[in-house]
């Protein structure tokens, strides 16, 4: 068995132990490097996080200030800015429903688990590249496609697609409903098709990568809590996306070849009774909730892991819990599918199932505050060490928990029919979803960007990006939660003609306010970025003093990441400040048996068993005639 082992790695290693020669097509446009393709994914989601936050600015407009006239914006938006200076309603539902889209998908999903999960995977297993580069590729492309084919929706005349980022029927199934049910919806769902189609190539290559190319030494039991959240959020997308896309593909047969499956007892104005019969929109909210409270997670759990890396690293101490973390996680995983109901108690499902979907949703809040109790425990009396990216992963624990607090409010079926569609659920899902989410990836964005890039990040730009996000978001969202509880609708073009939210006029002035600012305070990261990307100061081959493998690279590592043979693994990926040691942390790749003053009693028995196993390949090596030993 050792034996094969060996003849394994040792394939694996020179198989790609040579020089890959690209010309500028093959490495930057249409590269099957692993490392390329993240960047990609990246600048891609950063473009699309610009999209999708200035279009909230623009509806946020209209909230905050109902009777501004926006002239000014008439040159960017044309027909959309009636003659009183006006937003049009069906441009306003237009721009929540493409902010949604956009901001979930194209950002938080493509943008953090595309970014991270490719760039990561292979360096921190120790691979030389996903299981399929060609794939890989394809994975990108096809979220490429997906965004051109959203963005030109952006442009057309009657708008994009209306409706809300879900897309309910009818208003999605009938064409003439509204003017984002027309060309808008259609692009949308073709988009959505080439997305999952994104999301399911990348997601079998993240499984495969993990299963079989790690490295020697690298048990699943090694594994940092990064490979984790990207294994497991890569099995649920595979498991999930699928529904969404048969709940699209339903849709079309609607919208276009005159079937039922959303639609029944349909009367329209002018036209009379449709013929449909025998369908109903709740199904289509099963299919859709389906993937949607999955989404949740796979939004989560690479940010979470994220987390668990940087603050391990900047606390100087091993993460707390270790195999607790897997646990939660795992637990996470299977109860994310068996939750997506609480999205739909006023749906008039039967009031004995939805007390069996709220049992369900209060439970997965165990394993939830299992990773929260992990993190302030690693934090406890840590040497700490304030990095922009171990501020922004506090931050994501700070809206974790307080997003999740307002969670168990709505997971009550009794309370969420008196919340549902409130503000109150905006709030939520935007503290505990998307901006931990965003949080989660900016971490990694600040904490990565030597390896990626060779250079460092100014960390005073870094200071001042953080503060400025982290209070804006509470400014923000924390008022949405005390006119949710009023009963603010979320959704409506005009709230100034009802008599109980017109107290609520400066409240909404206030955050409209609140999130310019937040919005204008991430060009401080986009200069910082970009200008870092060229001009930053070049970066040591370890400079945060990690244990994980990909500081085990060269500085700027080729296609095969490593020139040579693959390092081997013999530790945990979070041996920092161990009693005895020299250093305050020791990388995976140092033997146990080269650090005996600090191994504990178990890691000695190791020790016996590493020089047992280096005996053995060594004669496996001798008896083969190889000349290196």
């Amino acid at each position: 068995m050792a034996a094969a082992n060996v003849a394994l790695h040792d394939t694996h290693d020179h198989d790609h132990d040579h020089e890959h020669h690209d010309n500028f097509i093959t490495k930057y446009i249409f590269s099957t490097d692993h490392k390329m393709i993240g960047k990609q994914f990246l600048v891609t989601g950063i473009f699309w996080a610009l999209i999708g936050g200035f279009l909230s600015i623009l509806f946020r407009l209209q909230l905050g200030f109902p009777d501004m006239e926006l002239y000014f914006l008439k040159p960017l938006l044309g027909g959309w800015i009636d003659d009183a200076g006006k937003l049009d309603p069906n441009f306003y539902l237009a721009l929540v429903t493409m902010h949604g889209t956009i901001m979930v998908f194209f950002v938080l999903t493509a943008g953090l688990s595309g970014t991270f999960s490719n760039y990561l995977i292979p360096l921190q297993i120790g691979a030389r590249d996903m299981a399929s580069g060609f794939m890989n590729m394809l994975s990108y492309w096809f979220f490429f496609v997906s965004g051109v084919i959203m963005f030109c929706s952006l442009f057309l005349e009657n708008g994009p697609a209306g409706g809300g980022w879900v897309v309910y029927p009818p208003l999605s199934a009938l064409e003439q409903a509204i003017p984002g049910s027309g060309m808008g919806m259609t692009l949308w769902l073709i988009a959505m098709t080439f997305f999952i189609a994104s999301s399911l190539l990348g997601g079998i290559n993240y499984i495969t990568t993990v299963i079989n190319l790690r490295t020697k030494g690298m048990s699943f039991s090694r594994l940092p809590l990064t490979i984790w959240a990207f294994f497991l959020t890569a099995v649920i997308g595979l498991l999930s996306f699928p529904v969404l896309f048969a709940a699209a593909l339903l849709l079309v047969f609607d919208r276009s070849f005159g079937t039922s499956f959303y639609l029944a007892d349909i009367y329209i104005s002018g036209e009379g009774a449709l013929p449909n019969t025998g369908g109903s929109p709740v199904l289509y909210q099963h299919l859709f909730w389906f993937l949607g409270h999955p989404e949740v997670y796979i939004v989560l759990l690479p940010a979470l892991g994220i987390t668990s890396e940087v603050i391990a690293t900047n606390s100087r101490k091993p993460i707390f819990g270790y195999k607790a973390m897997i646990i939660s996680m795992l637990g996470i995983t299977i109860l994310s599918f068996v939750v997506w109901a609480h999205h739909m108690f006023v749906s008039g499902m039967n009031p004995f199932l939805g007390s069996i979907f709220m049992f369900l949703t209060l439970i997965i809040a165990i394993p939830s505050a299992v990773k929260v109790f992990n993190y302030l425990t690693t934090l406890w009396r840590g040497n700490l060490i304030f990095t922009p990216g171990m501020l922004f992963s506090i931050g994501l624990v700070s809206f974790f928990i307080s997003g999740g607090l307002t969670g168990i409010f709505l997971g009550n079926s009794a309370i969420d029919i008196q919340l549902h569609d409130t503000y109150f659920v905006v709030a939520h899902f935007h503290l505990v979803m998307g901006s931990a989410s965003f949080f989660g990836l900016m971490a990694g964005v600040y904490h990565w960007f030597p390896k990626m890039f060779g250079r460092m990040m100014d960390a005073k730009l870094g200071y001042v990006h953080f503060w400025l996000t982290f209070v804006g978001v509470y400014l923000v969202f924390f008022p949405m939660h005390y006119i949710g509880i009023a009963g603010f609708p979320r959704r409506y073009y005009s709230w100034t003609n009802f008599e109980f939210s017109n107290m609520y006029t400066d409240l909404n002035m206030f955050v409209s306010a609140a999130a310019i600012i937040t919005f204008a305070a991430q060009f401080i990261f986009l200069f910082n970025f970009f200008y870092s990307m060229y001009r930053g100061k070049k970066a040591s081959l370890n400079p945060w003093r990690s244990t994980t493998l990909e500081w085990t690279t060269p500085l700027f590592p080729g296609h095969g990441n490593w020139p040579g043979e693959i390092p081997s693994v013999y530790r945990w990926p979070y041996d920092y400040s161990k009693p005895g040691a020299k250093e305050d942390f020791i990388p995976q790749t140092v033997p146990l048996s080269a650090t005996p003053e600090s191994n504990l009693p178990h890691e000695q028995e190791l020790v016996k068993l590493e020089k047992e196993i280096i005996a053995e390949e060594e004669q496996v090596l001798v008896a083969n005639g190889s000349k290196e030993v």
